[in-house]
């Protein structure tokens, strides 16, 4: 079988089950060796004269990336689910599909919301960091008391595919189910015994909550000071969708100040950085963005992005288009 005549850039490397089936079909298929995300100039001119683009979550792809690429682009294969990195809308008016990898990680994204969820609320990572350090001493009845996970309130924020499967979590441990969306969700309410609420009810009627939301203008910052405020004194946030949702400053001064009891984050606001004071607070667990981080799951997305490149430089509709109005008349 003749290879597809393309020239496909990769910034940064995949799972091998996503190059192979690049390298199995395309003519050239080039990647960033290099264990790090290229600079803006460095990405600028490697993808020059590409027909598609494999990119990842750290890199933005604007316009001005776009123009360098030239007018042989014809696709931008998001390795993730949210594609707020990538300007949508310049693609689309470049007839540029952009395209994401939905689906595959909802599971493994909600293992880890309920990682962070139970880490917090019995001081999980408190103990292990005393136990490894020498200070534990043995067992005593006021040591490390934390809060009960069964028979609380999770407030899921974005009825989603991986809020719904955080909340079907929820059942086994005999949990009350609320949720917040644009609209009434009946399998929710008929499945999980969920209730529906505005933001507002939400905060404060919850033990724990945990934000699904994809990052957009509107989802910026969604959760602030006034929002921390509104939260019980006992309750606890999970976030594992994007860093921007929260108001970082504003979360470290609410923890700080035990205007709520802890939080659990695997996004940051400006990652990798951390905003000060944020990692020297024990009432927060902090992991590396890692919801999708099973070997099964990122097989399955760099399997994705390339199909979805497969088929764009074959001049047929990927699979996982968030812009098909490019493939419009």
């Amino acid at each position: 079988m003749s290879l597809i005549p393309a020239n496909v850039y990769v910034t940064r490397r995949i799972p091998d089950a996503g190059m192979e089936r690049l390298r199995a079909a395309v003519e050239r298929v080039d990647m960033n060796e290099e264990d790090r995300a290229l600079s803006a100039a460095e990405l600028l001119t490697a993808v020059r004269g590409r027909d598609a683009i494999v990119c990842l979550l750290t890199d933005r792809m604007d316009a001005a990336v776009m123009d360098a690429a030239g007018p042989r682009l014809k696709v931008i294969a998001d390795f993730a689910v949210g594609y707020n990195n990538v300007d949508v809308e310049a693609a689309t008016a470049r007839h540029i599909a952009v395209t994401n990898t939905p689906g595959v990680l909802t599971e493994a994204t909600a293992d880890i919301a309920w990682t962070l969820l139970l880490s917090i609320a019995r001081r999980a990572v408190e103990g292990d960091r005393a136990v490894r350090g020498g200070a534990w001493q043995g067992w005593e009845p006021l040591q490390f008391l934390g809060h009960e996970v069964h028979g609380g309130t999770l407030g899921i924020v974005g009825a989603g595919r991986i809020g719904h499967a955080t909340a079907r979590r929820a059942v086994g441990f005999g949990m009350r189910i609320l949720y917040c969306s644009r609209t009434a969700k009946p399998e929710w309410e008929h499945t999980l015994a969920a209730h529906r609420r505005d933001l507002d009810a939400l905060l404060a009627e919850s033990d724990f909550v945990s934000l699904h939301v994809p990052l957009t203008d509107e989802t910026h910052h969604l959760i602030g000071a006034a929002q921390l405020a509104r939260m019980k004194p006992t309750a606890y946030l999970i976030n594992t969708s994007r860093g921007p949702i929260v108001n970082e400053p504003a979360l470290v001064e609410a923890l700080r100040a035990g205007t709520i009891a802890g939080a659990g984050l695997d996004v940051y606001e400006h990652e990798p950085k951390l905003t000060s004071g944020l990692a020297a607070l024990d009432n927060v667990v902090l992991l590396p963005h890692i919801g999708s981080a099973t070997r099964e799951t990122r097989d399955k997305m760099a399997l994705i992005a390339a199909d979805n490149v497969l088929a764009a430089v074959q001049f047929q509709r990927p699979p996982n288009c968030v812009n098909p109005e490019v493939y419009s008349g």
